[in-house]
């Protein structure tokens, strides 16, 4: 643990800080912006479910705003066009979120703890698990949350502050997201900057 943290504390003052705190202030402007343009971000992280996050970057530029929109027949054929690799199922799942646009708003406006906002966005978004409501929240501005991906739990089981998980159930997620909090709270960060500092030791990039 010691090895990670001192190679946190080394890229914190590093000019990766202030590409990653732009970042932050980026994901802070869209929880303030509305519903349609969060929706816009949501559809994002449906897609991104065990697909590189670099190529939905790419196809969710180049559809933008249609989203909005589009039939759920004319999504799918967007996503065959640009490359995606399951265009029939996320489309399908888009097509459920845009109905509870105004469930979602209504959610996001409340007053709730951590886990019971990301429990309610996980029950009303159908192909949102834990994960890709984590990077949602995360993305909108919520900053206690990181996204345990593979790329996260490698690091950790290197660090040998975690073993390998063998299914990432609701229960595991939990736990290895309070090694995470420990972590963060030990380094001065929250969630949300500690998860892009991760990502970059493990990447060597800033995403989002």
């Amino acid at each position: 643990m010691k090895d990670l943290i001192n190679s946190i504390e080394n890229l914190k003052n590093s000019e990766i800080s202030e590409v990653i705190q732009s970042r932050i202030n980026d994901f802070s402007k869209v929880r303030n912006m509305s519903i349609k343009e969060i929706f816009v971000e949501l559809c994002f992280c449906i897609m991104t479910a065990n697909c590189g996050a670099e190529k939905c970057i790419e196809i969710h530029n180049l559809i933008g705003e249609e989203f909005l929109n589009l039939s759920e027949e004319g999504l799918v054929q967007k996503f065959k066009e640009y490359g995606y690799r399951f265009p029939n199922v996320r489309a399908n799942y888009i097509m459920n979120a845009r109905d509870c646009k105004n469930a979602l708003s209504q959610i996001l406006c409340s007053s709730q703890n951590r886990l019971t906002l990301r429990d309610n966005i996980v029950k009303t978004i159908k192909g949102l698990g834990y994960k890709e409501s984590s990077h949602f929240l995360r993305n909108i501005g919520f900053t206690d949350y990181a996204i345990i991906d593979f790329h996260i739990v490698d690091l950790l089981v290197t660090h040998k502050l975690i073993e390998k998980p063998k299914t990432m159930s609701k229960s595991k997620y939990l736990e290895i997201e309070e090694v995470l909090i420990n972590l963060g709270a030990s380094l001065g960060l929250n969630m949300a900057e500690l998860d892009l500092y991760l990502w970059y030791l493990e990447t060597g990039k800033i995403l989002k």
